[in-house]
């Protein structure tokens, strides 16, 4: 495995530094998601000299429709639960409830609401890899069967470097053996379906913080 040198990079890593002073986890997986985000946009960059478009733009959300397999690390559903109980607010988070509450694992991803993801800074490695040029999907369609040549490859490096990031979190520590861990593939037997977890229990988790917090102003 490659490491990769830290360099200036349009990217911007999305921080919480309140959180991230008392949560040494989360800051190892807002890392790795910008690793991942500066080899996407290395990607991408990469494609257009090659005049080629990006077909993904906002408001579309096919991936979240079609796609039933998305996985999920140990590290990242350890971040998407506290951020949806703790962080995510507003009016949309009585609507997140009711689907987690709802969620059956022919549907669509629960976290998608109103055609947009509503756990954006948060969503996992594979929704920031899956980018599709040219042609935007058609309803119902998963480019990566009807045209993977339109389908972005994962820049193996960067895939690499943040799972090398996220191995203390194991008890990984030793540089050698989280090398060897990543190089071996050993990170993707730890892998989980976001469509096989149990999303209701979340659902009870946040009503169960939501009335906390009530006590507490009471």
């Amino acid at each position: 495995m490659k490491k990769i040198r830290s360099k200036i990079n349009k990217t911007k890593r999305f921080s919480l530094p309140e959180d991230e002073k008392h949560l040494p986890w989360l800051t190892m997986l807002l890392n790795a998601y910008h690793i991942i985000n500066k080899g996407v946009d290395a990607s991408i960059e990469a494609a257009v000299k090659k005049d080629r478009k990006l077909a993904c733009a906002k408001g579309c959300s096919s991936c979240c429709i079609t796609q039933s397999d998305i996985p999920l690390y140990p590290l990242e559903l350890q971040g998407l639960i506290w951020y949806v109980t703790e962080r995510f607010t507003g009016p949309d988070r009585e609507v997140l409830k009711n689907n987690l509450q709802n969620f059956e694992s022919d549907k669509s991803c629960p976290y998608l609401i109103e055609g947009a993801c509503s756990i954006h800074p948060m969503r996992p490695m594979a929704c920031r890899l899956f980018n599709v040029f040219d042609i935007p999907c058609k309803d119902g369609e998963d480019p990566f069967h009807t045209r993977r040549e339109d389908v972005m490859d994962p820049v193996k490096k960067y895939v690499d470097q943040a799972f090398f990031i996220m191995l203390p979190y194991h008890g990984i520590e030793k540089e050698s053996d989280r090398i060897r861990f990543v190089d071996d593939g050993e990170m993707h037997k730890m892998v989980r379906e976001l469509h096989g977890c149990n999303w209701k229990a979340l659902a009870e988790k946040m009503e169960e913080f939501d009335n906390r917090c009530k006590s507490n102003d009471v």
